[in-house]
């Protein structure tokens, strides 16, 4: 039987066209081409309560390319274990990281069949790049992968990414799946996280809290919007780099704000943080 503490969408079925996939759904909210009515489905049913529900995608997605952006310009990370990565719809974690250093090794895992047949398409050519399939949220399986093992080092830093993923596993233990993660870097190594955010405040608690409602009885059945509180404990023994755990708008933009973050971008955060 399924884990009941998993998005049943993260679950192996093979290209179903009748259930909604996590992959497919970020894909249709990225304007992407690879998804399906199903898929569309669940943006609409989130839009009757948050017109802007896209924005979480590409909020989510900036701050991905920005944070990449930071680890290889300014640091020593060469080595990227990318956990759940989706559909290559916009820019991804190799084509940011590579370009600036050209050496370094992607390590992409996922288990949606959709994703894993455009990932080996698009990274035949590329040596440095590999694609796995695990699931994200079971740590011991994805790190006793030989393949795993094999491409990177874990005797070097090595950074770990988990960019709108953990909002999709809606059981209590996220923090001890990243403590696994953690654990099995070395200190200087670094996690990338964003999620979907409960601000906590009357103006935009109450459009997360009817985002996850949809979210979670829609199609694709899950996305919980958890709290600060909950989100710095997915950082266990790391400090974070500044300004810290913000709104992935805020974690450092690429230049100053004209316009107001609207209701939906007040309701995603990411921060990065290095293990001591």
């Amino acid at each position: 039987m399924p884990d009941a503490t998993k998005a049943p969408s993260s679950i192996p079925v093979g290209v179903d066209t009748t259930r909604a996939s996590i992959a497919r759904v970020y894909d249709a909210a990225l304007n992407g081409k690879d998804n399906f009515e199903i898929d569309r489905e669940v943006l609409r049913q989130v839009a009757t309560v948050a017109p802007q529900v896209n924005d979480l995608a590409w909020s989510n997605r900036n701050f991905l390319i920005r944070a990449c952006r930071f680890l290889a310009g300014q640091t020593d990370i060469t080595q990227y274990l990318d956990c759940g990565s989706g559909l290559p719809t916009a820019e991804n974690t190799h084509q940011v990281v590579q370009r600036l250093r050209p050496e370094s090794k992607v390590l992409y895992i996922d288990n949606d069949p959709v994703v894993l047949a455009h990932g080996r398409a698009l990274l035949e050519e590329n040596e440095n790049t590999l694609f796995v399939s695990a699931d994200i949220f079971d740590p011991d399986q994805v790190l006793g992968r030989d393949e795993v093992r094999e491409f990177l080092d874990f005797s070097k830093p090595i950074a770990v990414i988990q960019n709108g993923t953990l909002h999709h596993y809606t059981g209590n233990d996220g923090p001890q799946i990243m403590q696994k993660y953690v654990d099995a870097v070395v200190p200087g190594s670094y996690t990338v996280v964003a999620h979907f955010y409960d601000p906590e405040t009357p103006e935009h608690s109450e459009v997360a809290r009817k985002m996850e409602e949809r979210f979670v009885h829609s199609p694709m059945g899950s996305g919980v919007f958890r709290t600060r509180e909950q989100l710095l404990e997915l950082f266990p023994g790391q400090e974070l780099v500044p300004p810290g755990l913000v709104l992935c708008d805020d974690w450092w933009p690429d230049g100053p704000r004209i316009k107001p973050l609207n209701q939906v971008e007040e309701c995603i955060a990411g921060a990065v943080g290095r293990k001591l």
